[in-house]
């Protein structure tokens, strides 16, 4: 491409007040890109296929990168006279001079609601007009003045989001001074309480499309020594397609080195710098090891048989883990087989193997219909650690026996068989092992709760068990944060344990000399990663916070500083402006402290009131401080809406006293800490309109939605996506309905507490409700059915309520096919712009009235 310098004057035609009508708006600046020469192509014949000679029209259908205007810093500005010029980058003097040229104008509209307008260009030019990237209309013929030019008309469909506007015009070199344009932006008369703007600002509010395209680090891993890593990304596109990437790269300089093609899937091997691969063989799956730096691939083994694998801390066998599954029954009737039956994976078994690399040998290790899990391969290589389970009838409705087997007798030992444990690891010297579970594990060893208390199941501890003196330690009993997963250092042999603390998911690590907990000072909120190197003082990981994706860092465990390797959602988070988070908290006049934080609304102005969504947790787990979620909660604020997020009673990270609130509650004391903490919100900060007041929650979140709304009529608008509505035929009817309430019903059932199940259920409070719900489901949906929503639905519509009902065909209990995704927000959307700002016309364009 070359450019072409050239004084280029634009004619907008400003037209006075007097002559405009007042609703259109002129457009008076344009971002425009360098001239980009276009030439007429070899004529072999003067007639093309279809028998019609070459016209210069179809040099206007030349494919541009729009990227070249977007990049663009060059602005045409209208001086009061209505002519603009602007001097464009040197002409390349190679290049052989060009009769046309084409160049890309740019600017944006914003709305502040949904409403509808029409965009108007008249130009002397040929030209073709997109909107968000998609061609709208062109125009073919070119004329000497404005006056004889034709205009050309868009309408557009505003929604609060932002609309960018590319021109791309084709005119001739020389007389490219001769060039008049004018474009306005005319609302529809039915809109006339709508706020448009435009403008060539390159900071824009944050959207859906935001969350769902772009490049993002999905996982990254680090080799033995601590000198390379791999890092994989995502990079998704407008319309829903993406792709994968895998690459290596090195610690020191961050140097890319290789690029995987897309069916590999590398680990490291232990304490050598290699990576070890499958492919698909002739019949099953082929074993590859990478050298470095050297690159060379080497063959170690050929059609194996493996669904999953572990490499040993020696190298020198993989422990391999095979599926099989119960027959199923033939003809068109199923017989179901235990309570986990109906959820599809009831049935599968997983047996344990180990090959040989040496050898080439394979050995079973485990037989039989009961399901196997690998926990861990010892230090020397000599033998492992492995779990059993079982459903069973009774809380927590699975059995879990840890074992340990050695590798070179294949004798066992069965250590704990103990249904609260979930995990196991060794220590480096092998002494110990670090095991974690629920505070119930090890007959309540972990407990810290109040009298007559039942402990949250989901608020994880870590154990350990010292072989010589069969002691357990519960060294996480007194340890607020719930733990998510552990790793037993060997060089400093400490214990790194990766933990919900509060909002936040920080990695701490833990001295099993003094028994002291200390958080690294990570530049994260959210921790998702965090791995250390088997040798060295290096570690690797992924974090995000409440105003950015995932970023990929190296941290040196001696210096304990953070250096940014990988933040590939850069470029797009720069061109958003994002809200402002702040904590907050209160206490609760039954004297609980409750966290919280609050994003200010998109642009917001001191002085002014502004509309409020409250959000608080689903399942058990806190709503925590992340960017990339399936409720974004920088999305709402970009509405226009202040947003409260709050952390009732129930929610782990916590403490263990906090989180077993959560256990035969269902709604007491959360419902009315949420009341409370939203009225002395708005007490204390004036800029929230106390009248317009949303609320929101999905899952257990949505049944809080639905519960609330029964004790209060302080919102003015509700939404519960995948609510239950009543928690017996949720107990019964969803999947893991009756595991789930093993944790938040506990030792409660239908026949034993029907005040729980009756009384707290939204179902059979629905006369009391008054708030306009809308409720949301997907038609797949096997956590909460949605049966859930259905039966609400037919309550408040046979009670004369306000409801409303979206089903989302097809998906299950969270929301991920692309365009219903954009769809559903949208509704949720559309349904607060009705009820907490008093515009229903997106509600309306919708669902309209049939």
């Amino acid at each position: 491409m070359t450019y072409i310098k050239h004084s280029i004057l634009f004619l907008f035609i400003l037209l006075s007040a007097s002559v405009l009508a007042q609703e259109e708006i002129k457009v008076s600046k344009l971002k425009v890109s360098p001239l980009i020469p276009v030439y007429n192509p070899l004529l072999i014949d003067t007639a093309d296929v279809n028998k019609k000679g070459f016209d210069n029209k179809l040099l206007l259908q030349t494919q541009i990168d729009l990227q070249t205007v977007r990049k663009s810093k060059e602005v045409l500005t209208a001086k009061e006279n209505g002519i603009v010029s602007m001097p464009f980058a040197t002409y390349d003097s190679k290049m052989p001079s060009c009769e046309n040229a084409i160049q890309l104008l740019a600017f944006n509209i914003d709305a502040d609601r949904y409403c509808k307008a029409e965009l108007s260009i008249t130009s002397t030019d040929m030209f073709e007009v997109y909107v968000n990237s998609k061609k709208e209309k062109a125009k073919e013929t070119k004329e000497d003045s404005l006056a004889k030019a034709k205009e050309i008309t868009v309408d557009l469909t505003l929604e609060p989001f932002r609309y960018e506007v590319i021109i791309k015009r084709l005119a001739n070199v020389k007389n490219f001074n001769e060039s008049e344009l004018k474009i306005f932006v005319k609302p529809s008369k039915n809109d006339s309480a709508a706020v448009i703007t435009v403008n060539t600002d390159t900071k824009r509010r944050i959207s859906i499309q935001d969350i769902l395209d772009g490049n993002r680090v999905t996982s990254c891993s680090l080799s033995p020594s601590g000198k390379y890593y791999l890092i994989n990304f995502k990079n998704g596109f407008p319309g829903g397609k993406s792709t994968n990437s895998l690459e290596l790269r090195e610690i020191q300089t961050n140097k890319l080195i290789y690029r995987f093609p897309s069916d590999v899937y590398p680990k490291w091997l232990h304490k050598e710098d290699k990576l070890i691969y499958s492919r698909s063989g002739a019949n099953e799956k082929d074993l590859f090891i990478l050298e470095l730096p050297a690159f060379e691939e080497k063959k170690i083994a050929s059609d194996i048989k493996m669904d999953y694998y572990e490499i040993s801390p020696d190298n020198q066998f993989i422990i391999i883990t095979n599926k099989s599954e119960i027959p199923a029954d033939k003809g068109d009737l199923k017989r179901v087989l235990s309570l986990g039956d109906r959820s599809g994976s009831f049935r599968n078994r997983n047996s344990l193997y180990l090959y040989s690399l040496k050898d080439k040998m394979q050995q079973q290790l485990t037989f039989g219909r009961t399901n196997v899990r690998l926990a861990d391969v010892s230090p020397d290589s000599e033998k492992i650690l492995f779990f059993t389970s079982e459903e069973i009838s009774e809380r927590p409705f699975h059995s879990s026996t840890l074992y340990e087997m050695d590798l070179n007798t294949l004798k066992v030992d069965t250590l704990f068989k103990d249904n609260f444990i979930s995990n196991a690891v060794y220590s480096p010297d092998m002494k110990k092992i670090l095991i974690t579970g629920s505070s119930e594990s090890f007959n309540g060893a972990g407990l810290n709760i109040l009298e007559g208390q039942i402990p949250n199941s989901y608020d994880n501890q870590a154990f350990i068990y010292t072989r010589k003196t069969n002691g357990i330690d519960p060294v996480t009993k007194n340890f607020n944060p719930n733990v998510l997963d552990v790793q037993w250092a060997q060089q400093d042999g400490n214990i790194y344990i990766r933990a919900e603390d509060k909002d936040y998911v920080r990695i701490y690590q833990y001295d099993t000399s003094s028994g002291k907990f200390t958080a690294l000072d990570l530049p994260e909120d959210i921790i998702a990663s965090f791995q250390i190197a088997e040798t060295g003082t290096t570690a690797l990981f992924r974090g995000e916070s409440t105003a950015n994706a995932y970023r990929v860092y190296h941290y040196d465990i001696k210096t304990k500083k953070s250096l940014l390797l990988a933040d590939p959602f850069k470029e797009y988070l720069d061109e958003l402006s994002l809200s402002q988070v702040k904590s907050w908290s209160f206490t609760t006049d039954s004297g609980s402290l409750i966290d919280g934080r609050y994003y200010l609304p998109y642009n917001y102005e001191a002085g002014k009131k502004y509309p409020m969504v409250v959000y608080y947790y689903g399942g058990t787990s806190p709503t925590s401080r992340i960017f990339e979620s399936t409720y974004p909660l920088q999305t709402y604020a970009a509405q226009g809406y202040v947003v409260l997020v709050l952390q009732p009673s129930g929610t782990t990270g916590f403490g263990q006293e906090f989180s077993a609130r959560h256990v035969n509650a269902w709604g007491k004391p959360t419902a009315q800490e949420i009341i409370e903490g939203t009225r002395k919100f708005c007490s204390e900060h004036d800029f929230v309109n106390s009248n317009k007041i949303g609320c929101i929650g999905a899952s257990y979140g949505g049944f809080m939605t639905q519960y609330v709304i029964t004790q209060t009529d302080l919102f003015a608008a509700a939404i519960s996506h995948a609510g239950i509505s009543s928690i017996a035929s949720y107990w019964g009817e969803g999947y893991w309905g009756y595991a789930y309430s093993g944790a938040a019903s506990a030792y409660s059932y239908p026949w034993n507490n029907q005040d729980l199940y009756v009384k707290q259920s939204p179902l059979f409070n629905a006369d009391k409700i008054t708030t306009p719900l809308l409720l949301l489901h997907g038609t797949a949906d096997t956590n909460v059915p949605i049966g859930e929503s259905i039966q609400m639905f037919n309550a408040l519509r046979i009670l004369g309520k306000t409801v409303e009902f979206v089903q989302v065909q097809g998906e299950n209990h969270a929301i991920y096919d692309y365009k219903k995704r954009i769809e559903w927000n949208k509704t949720i959307h559309a349904w607060f712009a009705k009820w907490l700002k008093d515009q229903p016309e997106w509600w309306d364009a919708l669902y309209p009235e049939k």
